[in-house]
């Protein structure tokens, strides 16, 4: 297997080591549309806060103009590209970040935009403020926000992964690739095998956190690329569930996977009944108000 590409910049100093400074990772994968506006929006955001940060970008070697992007950009930004040849998944190209990292804060976000860059300082701020040990961008907490062209059943399947994670993680937003840790955090963390995105989990489960804390965001949609959720990545997902599990409640036995499956199903078919109704009774008075009026007209001709 390939040793990752490192393309640094020479003209940012990193000996000078800011008190603020953070480490962004980005994991892409066919993600070049996307490469320029995030790179810009997170620096502008940082330097308005007097962040000094470096930004690492792990493509999992999309051969998709990436490379040229972050070359051109690096003249202006401190950010590096990290090539990894033969390896895929943005979990594993997460912790190729972690390891490349020069500073003790790190904050993980994804490339499509969809988590927005100007939170990055937010984020770290709360990291900062000593009593938390994980910090999670949500879109369910508190004032957090879901873009409101995002599909039904993008939410559903969202609504469902995040049931089944909860007793895992006391968090309203487990699924979310938006997070603040310390690099202790990390190293602290038992033997990390994640499967699939959800890197956050792995590591909030695997780092015994304690302390989380969260900051709202506003999850928008996708402008540019295509979305890597697929029934794969559904399976997976379980897959690595089922292994959290076994970390979390060793004594776990296998009815309690199933369970929460079908308590997950139950709540989003109670939660799909509930929204149903009003639309229901409108579409049915409306139809039967039609049908009264066609039965009026005829009997008046």
């Amino acid at each position: 297997m390939e040793s990752p590409q490192v393309l640094t910049s020479s003209r940012y100093d990193s000996r000078v080591v800011p008190l603020t400074a953070a480490s962004i990772i980005v994991p892409t994968y066919h993600e070049a549309p996307n490469i320029e506006p995030l790179v810009t929006r997170v620096f502008a955001a940082t330097i308005q806060a007097g962040i000094g940060v470096e930004l690492i970008i792990v493509d999992d070697d999309s051969q998709d103009g990436t490379e040229q992007i972050v070359e051109r950009l690096r003249e202006r930004y401190p950010v590096r590209l990290v090539v990894r040849r033969g390896e895929r998944g943005l979990s594993g190209a997460v912790l190729a970040g972690f390891r490349e990292a020069k500073f003790d804060r790190f904050v993980v976000l994804d490339a499509d935009l969809q988590h927005p860059p100007e939170m990055v300082p937010q984020l770290l701020t709360r990291l900062d403020q000593g009593d938390c040990d994980f910090v999670i961008g949500t879109r369910y907490g508190q004032s957090g926000a879901i873009a409101d062209d995002w599909p039904i059943m993008r939410r559903l399947g969202s609504a469902a992964a995040t049931i089944l994670a909860r007793p895992l993680a006391r968090l309203s937003d487990p699924m979310s690739g938006f997070f603040a840790l310390h690099r202790r955090t990390w190293e602290q963390a038992a033997p990390l095998d994640p499967i699939g995105y959800k890197i956050a989990l792995e590591l909030f489960v695997k780092s015994r956190c304690r302390r989380p804390a969260e900051v709202p965001i506003t999850f928008a949609s996708r402008t540019a690329g295509a979305s890597k959720a697929s029934f794969a990545e559904g399976r997976r997902y379980l897959r690595h569930l089922a292994r959290l599990y076994r970390f979390r409640f060793p004594r776990l036995t296998l009815a309690l996977p199933i369970l929460l499956i079908l308590v997950a199903a139950l709540l989003i078919l109670f939660w799909a009944c509930r929204s149903t109704p009003h639309s229901f009774v409108h579409s049915t008075i409306s139809t039967r108000s039609s049908t009264l009026h066609i039965e009026a007209t005829t009997n008046e001709s």
